[in-house]
């Protein structure tokens, strides 16, 4: 079988690009900078599904993705998460979080409904991770 993207990720996520291992997704809500990387292997829900070869990269590309956007963000803290609960397709969430955040200290998860990134806001992303995120292949 041959993988697809969750179609949950499809309706809420803008696809960025990709790295060695996995797909590069936009949270399509404004409130939050909101990454997500999707290992493009077809059937895996769990990291220790993974070969250890492909769960090194994961790590690596997880670490990589939100070092980057620590630094990138100014981020107060880096929320990431596997939870798989409503989309059971392995996926890791990357969320720059900040104390003035709307939800903080909660979890963004529920906290409220999306604001869409408008065109020239998603435009604005794609600049500033084509300079900084050179391992990446954009869309």
């Amino acid at each position: 079988m041959t993988f697809q993207l969750h179609p949950r990720l499809q309706q809420d996520c803008i696809e960025i690009g990709s790295l060695s291992l996995s797909r590069l997704l936009l949270m399509n809500d404004s409130r939050y900078p909101w990454f997500i990387l999707v290992p493009e292997i077809a059937n895996i829900t769990e990291i220790h599904q993974l070969n250890g070869i492909d769960q090194h990269r994961l790590i690596d590309e997880s670490s990589y993705l939100g070092g980057n956007l620590a630094r990138l963000y100014r981020a107060g803290k880096m929320n990431i998460a596997a939870l798989g609960n409503l989309v059971p397709q392995l996926h890791l969430h990357h969320v720059v979080r900040y104390r003035s955040d709307r939800a903080w200290p909660a979890p963004v998860w529920g906290s409220g409904d999306a604001l869409p990134y408008s065109q020239s806001e998603i435009r604005n992303i794609l600049v500033l991770l084509r300079k900084n995120l050179t391992r990446c292949r954009f869309v």
